[in-house]
């Protein structure tokens, strides 16, 4: 809702000022937003065109906050700006503090941490500067904040007991209630589950002092959260029903839909995955209603690990896909500060799919238990070898381990014949790459793994297959993969033979440089494995790295 949308709704009668900021305020403590915009606007609009800048600013920090509250960032972001140009108009110390705060907090939702630290910081300068303790502590507090974001829950739990000890000081149970919960998230990350519990239940008793709707309904929610974490469901459900009560009353949709994701959460782990599906069929909904992308995101994630435990390995993959899309959109246009911890915790999900569809495809194959794992180790070691590191690297793993996705097409007896295939049966074998290429493709992978699963048959001197390439037109993730292959061939049991020792395996190999493999890559990978002595360790070394 714009100013000007908010202008055409009815005035409050002829009520005066304070009157109406304080029907305001309890209106957005019980989370009615609308009612809470039209109020503060009614209450700006009286007053006078010269003279009360300070309180000016102030309603224009609370409609901004309103805004915030609803998700709609470029309406904060204006109301918030135009406090910060009123109280620097009149040099009002005290206000311009706090109008750095609050844009403060929108830069670092944008995704700006270094300009947010920068406002946070001369914010709590001028708020000390002034004697506004309370000010400070709700900066101390969004220090705390920036710091969790970052990846550093100790630095921010010292923020956090700065601003928490103030609030006290002063009184204010709603911000102490609110920095209890923060510091309650905070041990989450931390997996300290007893400290989190305690935080988040003196958090929500302070909250029911005051009755604030949308911080009760936020506690509990993170109270879902940590009992999620902690594997205690019936506590994890009964804290999402308090947040949906909450959430309905005050219609709110983005929060509703978080709580219905708790819900999907919960009843995955109960083994209900109907009622899992059916929960974040309306978180996805919801989401797409108020264009919340990064809880689009969040569904699609929760809908693949849903689907994975299901067996429905193609399904997962392209929910993952899916969510990495959005992601990656998030990221290009910085809205999101902790983008990065989301796709580490996407990519975990990618591994266990891809996982999972890898001991699917070996459970054909009696021969190859494990072979799919041990590749991606040893694809990985001689990747970082040559230098490939960071997203690329565990992308490369999650295409070794597919690799042989195409072989799922081959009967298992073939698979398991234990004599001398006849050319035709070679032939349906050789096809398993082009397979298992038109099996990825269909996925629509962020990165592609399409020359790992096609190409890895492919040899040096160009008498490999499917499509004869030779030399370097062969893609380098695919000969990399083809050096790592071809080791743990000989070096597991066969239907035909033996497996042989490290030295036999890399005798072999020599033999084979310039025809088969590449042999710069394969110098590489002999001193690789030279420096963690011999198979076991070298194994060992590369599941460590990952």
């Amino acid at each position: 809702m714009s100013h000007s949308e908010l202008a055409e709704v009815p005035p409050a009668g002829m009520e005066p000022v304070a009157s109406l900021i304080e029907s305001a305020q309890a209106a957005e403590r019980a989370g009615s937003w609308n009612e809470a915009l039209a109020r503060y606007e009614a209450a700006l609009s009286r007053l006078p065109a010269e003279g009360e800048a300070a309180r000016r600013a102030e309603l224009l920090r609370w409609i901004g906050r309103v805004y915030r509250q609803r998700g709609d960032m470029e309406q904060a972001a204006s109301a918030y700006a135009s406090s910060l140009a009123v109280a620097e108009a009149h040099g009002l110390s005290d206000q311009i503090a706090a109008g750095l705060n609050v844009l403060a907090v929108v830069e670092q939702l944008r995704g700006s941490p270094q300009a947010a630290e920068e406002m946070y910081l001369r914010a709590r300068a001028l708020a000390e500067e002034a004697g506004d303790e309370r000010l400070a502590a709700m900066v101390e507090q969004n220090l705390g904040m920036l710091q969790n974001i970052r990846g550093n829950p100790e630095g921010a739990l010292l923020h956090y007991q700065a601003a928490l000890a103030c609030y006290r000081r002063l009184g204010d149970d709603l911000s102490a209630a609110w920095a209890l919960n923060n510091m309650g998230m905070a041990y989450v990350d931390r997996g300290n589950w007893r400290a989190a519990e305690l935080c988040l239940d003196q958090a929500l008793e302070l909250a029911e002092r005051v009755q604030d709707a949308d911080t009760l309904g936020t506690i509990e929610l993170n109270r879902a959260e940590l009992y999620l974490n902690w594997r205690n469901l019936e506590r994890a459900r009964e804290a999402c029903e308090r947040a949906f009560e909450i959430f309905a009353r005050a219609e709110s949709k983005a929060k509703l839909a978080e709580t219905y994701r708790f819900y999907s959460v919960l009843y995955r782990e109960m083994g209900k995955p109907q009622l899992a599906e059916a929960h974040l069929a309306v978180v996805l909904e919801l989401a797409r209603s108020c264009d919340d992308r990064l809880l689009e995101a969040e569904a699609q994630n929760e809908r693949a690990l849903l689907y994975a435990a299901e067996g429905r390995n193609r399904e997962a993959l392209l929910c993952l896909n899916e969510a990495h899309g959005i992601f990656t959109m998030l990221q290009a246009r910085s809205e999101v500060l902790d983008i990065e911890r989301r796709l580490d915790r996407l990519e975990e999900s990618y591994l266990q799919v891809v996982q999972a569809w890898g001991d699917s495809i070996e459970s054909k194959d009696r021969y190859t238990a494990g072979h799919c794992g041990r590749v991606a180790e040893y694809t990985c070691l001689l990747a970082k070898g040559t230098g490939i590191g960071g997203r690329d690297l565990a992308w490369l793993r999650m295409g070794a381990i597919l690799h042989d996705v195409g072989k799922t097409a081959v009967p298992a007896e073939l698979l398991n014949k234990p004599g001398k295939l006849t050319s035709e049966e070679w032939e349906v074998i050789k096809r398993h790459t082009v397979v298992g290429d038109e099996i990825v493709s269909e996925l629509h992978f962020p990165w592609d793994v399409r020359p790992i699963v096609r190409n890895h048959h492919e040899h040096w001197d160009g008498g490999g297959y499917p499509d004869g390439l030779a030399g370097e037109e062969i893609p380098v993730a695919a000969r990399i993969l083809c050096v790592a292959d071809v080791y743990d061939a000989l070096t597991t049991e066969r239907s035909y033979r033996r497996a042989l020792s490290h030295e036999e395996a890399l005798q072999i190999m020599e033999r084979e440089a310039g025809k088969v493999l590449d042999p710069q890559l394969l110098r590489v990978f002999r001193r690789l494995l030279e420096e963690q002595g011999g198979l076991g360790r070298a194994a060992e070394a590369v599941v460590a790295m990952a």
